[in-house]
């Protein structure tokens, strides 16, 4: 506070002024990000090292909490079951989008209807949309099942079966790129023509102009929708919450819903604190690796290579 105010003494009254407006007008932000943010992090890696159960003071008791969950096999079970989804669904989610992006940027007739219709799926709540699956999914009369039938196969038991639980949802995941795809529409924009132009006067087939000019044009969209699919999908909660409970046999127990569980259901705060500062080091490890990785694969026009 004090190098404020020397700061605003210093300067020329206009200066001040604008000084003074500009931390008024940032207070608001500032305010919300220290209470709402600052503060309950700070706070829960303090409780990290306490046993806080709601109803007494947390105690102390330094990294038990974390001894106990490396011994802890729903740890364990559910950091596995979160990275298969997140192997199934980043992959699978960045080609789809980036398909349909491809088609919804060529002029075909009604293309903005298209365009609407598939970003709607990533615009509705979370809930409705696992209610909604959870109909296709059904093993007897689901939709799903119901075309599998007319093909001769006879669909799994999906949400039901302990190999298929999994499965169903990284599919269900898939449906909602919407938001990627009109990212991938933005960078497909951006391309220039004379790219494009010239790679057809060098007799470049539609394969090899795919290749050679929009694959390295769009590389940092790709980076970026790639980062995002990966914090999103290691967070995931919900749909595991609302369909399966973790079950079949902690088949879909997501490391989201494992903290949940430690936390509001068994009312172990610090434990449940303590997972999810190991989650928190965990995306930022893997976020890193990508960031590092991007030097190989992302091309950016303005740097000199």
């Amino acid at each position: 506070m004090s190098f404020l105010l020397r700061k605003l003494n210093l300067e020329s009254p206009l200066a001040r002024r604008e000084a003074l407006s500009f931390y008024i007008l940032i207070a608001p932000w500032l305010i919300g990000f220290l209470v709402f943010l600052a503060y309950p992090m700070l706070r829960s890696l303090y409780l990290s090292f306490t046993s806080y159960n709601l109803l007494s003071p947390p105690e102390w008791v330094g990294l038990r909490n974390f001894e106990r969950i490396l011994s802890d096999s729903d740890f364990w079970q559910s950091l596995k079951v979160t990275l298969l989804y997140a192997l199934g669904s980043v992959p699978g989610g960045t080609l789809i989008a980036l398909a349909l992006a491809m088609v919804l940027a060529q002029k075909l007739r009604g293309v903005n209807v298209w365009r609407t219709i598939f970003f709607l799926p990533s615009i509705l709540s979370s809930i409705a949309v696992a209610v909604l699956w959870s109909f296709i999914f059904r093993p007897k009369d689901g939709l799903l099942n119901m075309v599998l039938g007319w093909v001769g196969i006879q669909g799994p038991d999906w949400l039901l079966s302990e190999q298929w639980a999994l499965p169903a949802m990284i599919i269900m995941s898939w449906w909602s790129v919407g938001g990627q795809i009109v990212i991938y529409l933005a960078g497909l924009k951006g391309i220039p023509e004379v790219l494009y132009e010239a790679a057809e006067i060098d007799g470049a087939t539609s394969w090899a102009k795919f290749r050679f000019v929009t694959i390295p044009m769009l590389s940092p969209t790709i980076f970026f929708n790639v980062v995002l699919a990966i914090i999103g999908a290691l967070q995931v909660f919900d749909v595991g919450f609302v369909l399966t409970r973790g079950g079949p046999n902690n088949a879909t127990l997501f490391y989201m819903l494992n903290l949940y569980q430690r936390a509001f259901q068994m009312t172990q705060m610090g434990y449940a604190s303590a997972l999810a500062w190991i989650l928190f080091i965990i995306i930022m490890g893997i976020t890193l690796l990508v960031v590092r990785s991007s030097a190989v694969w992302v091309y950016y026009e303005s740097e000199v290579r």
